[in-house]
């Protein structure tokens, strides 16, 4: 059922998602979590670390809105959309345990108990940002150095955004590894991609990517 290049795939989004949550956890405790703006560049980073290793493999969406996104534009199969959100929740969840065991203490809840509208919109703005980046590379099927930079610095212009006013997680599986998970972590970053991507989709990508689109349907 499964072959090795399945398998292949699903260990990519499990492990980077899992690379992804500690950077974005580790940078945010050497600056004792006073400085979004320096996590923003480590996870841009460590993303276009990502899209250069694994991105042949899997796409290295390590994200389960990058994926939702994707899926919305028809770039990915429903079946595989969900085994690589599944995937993706679970590296959150092993990141969660691992900084847990490594620094013996808990890592302590940061989600929010109430709903407030002004940080959604922050959390979704920065994620259409970051979908809006994602989006333009697999549209024009930019590949290579520019293709990690520019989803790389997409991410990190989408968390400086959205750190404006909200945490800037713009991943809800990397919410999960932070003990974030609320409806703004949840919900914004799904429904942010879903809208950045769909606006470059409708408004700015090639022709071409949208023929090739409907030839999927």
């Amino acid at each position: 059922m499964f072959d090795r290049k399945k398998i292949g795939m699903i260990v990519a989004e499990f492990f980077g998602t899992a690379i992804l949550a500690l950077t974005a956890m580790g940078a945010a405790r050497y600056f004792n979590f006073t400085a979004p703006w320096y996590v923003g560049l480590a996870v841009g980073f460590a993303l276009m670390v990502l899209v250069t290793t694994i991105g042949k493999i899997s796409g290295a969406h390590v994200n389960p809105a990058i994926t939702l996104g994707l899926w919305t534009l028809r770039k990915i199969e429903a079946t595989q959309a969900i085994v690589y959100m599944a995937a993706q929740i679970l590296g959150g969840a092993t990141a969660f345990m691992f900084v847990e065991y490594v620094t013996d203490s808990e890592v302590l809840n940061a989600g929010m108990s109430t709903f407030d509208l002004r940080i959604f919109v922050a959390e979704m703005v920065g994620a259409a940002v970051f979908g809006f980046g994602v989006a333009s590379v697999v549209m024009q099927k930019v590949e290579g150095a520019q293709a990690a930079l520019t989803i790389g610095f997409s991410l990190t212009l989408g968390v400086f955004i959205a750190a404006i006013a909200a945490p800037g997680f713009l991943n809800p599986a990397v919410a999960l590894a932070n003990n974030a998970w609320d409806k703004t972590t949840v919900l914004a970053p799904l429904l942010g991609s879903v809208l950045g991507m769909n606006l470059y989709s409708l408004f700015i990508a090639p022709r071409e990517s949208l023929k090739a689109s409907k030839k999927k349907k």
